[in-house]
């Protein structure tokens, strides 16, 4: 981690991470103050642009006559295990939980159930890891932060 991530990592928190996690989120150009005020229910657009501001201090943002640009994307905390597609944070072990269980799935519809030692083997081997895979996914989409 570079010393500039360091320094974001610590000023990146409560209410300013809550901004950030909604400009990630919008699938906008740029966001007004009174956008951001709204959308998370902040006492007042002052405290929106404030941390808006701070944002900007981070060089995470950019301020085009009054509204805000996200210029750059930082990964840090929980947020690492998030990934962005389209405006939408899914959890990084989704798309692994959800291959290994069409994996499984295709498996179990494609040979009927033979109860051979192949056949149990192989079902346990993949529910197994599917089954952990889903209890993380879960588990982080939980600890999401906003």
């Amino acid at each position: 981690m570079s010393k500039s991530e360091a320094v974001i990592e610590s000023e990146l928190k409560g209410k300013t991470l809550l901004v950030y996690m909604h400009l990630l989120k919008v699938n906008k150009s740029t966001i007004g103050v009174r956008e951001v005020q709204k959308a998370l229910n902040l006492s007042s657009p002052s405290v929106a642009a404030y941390h808006l501001n701070k944002l900007l201090e981070l060089g995470l943002v950019e301020n085009e006559r009054g509204d805000y640009k996200l210029v750059r994307e930082v990964k840090i905390g929980v947020l690492r295990q998030f990934v962005t597609l389209r405006g939408l944070i899914l959890p990084r072990f989704l798309f692994y939980a959800v291959l290994l269980t069409t994996m499984l799935a295709t498996f179990i519809l494609q040979y009927p159930a033979s109860f051979t030692r192949f056949y149990l083997t192989t079902v346990v081997m993949g529910a197994i890891p599917t089954i952990i895979l889903w209890y993380e996914t879960v588990k982080v989409w939980r600890e999401k932060p906003f």
